[in-house]
């Protein structure tokens, strides 16, 4: 009992503090890949926490099924709370506490996988739409879809489809557009539309967890950085920024599930194309990300094991 309620304290801890924290460490994007790895530890660890003492609770409330007064007891003697039942009503109390806790964390995975898969529907479906309708552009990989609309993004599928649109390229130069398409390549390379569409679903189904909601838009942020990077190191800082601002403004929003390299935080990601972090800022940026994964998973089994240590040398 005493570790499943640690182990509840730990995850609302990260999930308080864990948003502040790192919304200060990864707002400049100095290490984009560093802190989506941050982000989802948190989120991993808070998550992971709530369903490990879930669990806990209910194998201690089956294992005392036979003898329901002790377990409640020994649950609310940790809560300091009085108890006095005994016989069916104590039977009833631990079915109804385990079945509470199992449904409810079997509700919440089920209605964020149906989430997810909706997601994946509809961005397939539109993949499958825009290859049927576009044409395909020789030597890249991308399909070309005639529109009034400047854009260009990437969508899920079998296969996996880059679109550029016909406004797009009018308006981009041949190092910018090569540049652009860098980009939407390294978001399929890195899987990135996959994560994304995993935590919007999970934020959709958990609303109010602020480490979810908060996060899922912080980690699209800085997986748009990372897909910045890789395109920069190929073709240069400047043909990507010129790339971004020229497709900057569209009127049409982007598919659902879809990346667009100029879909998400560009006015951020300009300014730190035209003015990256160096040196000392960016050493200590880094030590500091490694610190708080470093805290995040190491504090998760310390408590554990703490714990269950000082349980046996009581006992």
């Amino acid at each position: 009992m005493n570790v499943a309620l640690c182990l509840m304290a730990y995850g609302s801890t990260v999930a308080v503090f864990g948003p502040p924290v790192l919304h200060r460490l990864t707002r400049r994007g100095v290490a984009p890949r560093l802190g989506v790895l941050a982000w989802l530890v948190a989120i991993a660890g808070a998550l992971g926490a709530w369903v490990l003492a879930a669990g806990l609770l209910v194998v201690e409330f089956a294992t005392y099924w036979r003898h329901p007064s002790e377990a409640l007891r020994a649950c609310y003697s940790v809560l300091s709370f009085p108890l006095h039942m005994h016989g069916w009503a104590a039977q009833l109390a631990t079915y109804s506490l385990a079945a509470v806790l199992a449904s409810g964390v079997a509700a919440v995975s089920l209605q964020a996988a149906r989430v997810a898969l909706r997601l994946r529907r509809r961005t397939f479906a539109h993949g499958r739409a825009v290859r049927m309708v576009g044409r395909e552009l020789p030597g890249v990989g991308a399909v070309v879809l005639d529109s009034p609309e400047p854009q260009a993004y990437c969508v899920a599928g079998r296969p996996e489809t880059i679109v550029v649109t016909s406004a797009a390229l009018d308006a981009l130069t041949r190092d910018q557009l090569a540049a652009v398409l860098a980009h939407e390549h390294a978001h399929l390379r890195g899987r990135h539309a996959a994560l994304t569409a995993t935590l919007r679903a999970m934020a959709t189904t958990l609303p109010g967890l602020r480490l979810l909601t908060e996060g899922s838009v912080e980690i699209g942020r800085l997986l748009e950085m990372c897909a910045d990077d890789r395109a920069a190191r190929v073709h240069g800082r400047e043909p990507l920024l010129g790339g971004l601002l020229a497709l900057v403004g569209a009127g049409a929003p982007l598919p659902v599930g879809a990346l667009g390299a100029a879909g998400t935080a560009v006015l951020a990601r300009a300014e730190r194309l035209v003015d990256p972090v160096r040196g000392v800022h960016r050493a200590t940026n880094r030590t500091a990300l490694l610190g708080v994964i470093a805290a995040t998973v190491i504090g998760l089994f310390e408590i554990a094991v703490g714990i269950l240590f000082c349980s046996t040398m009581i006992n």
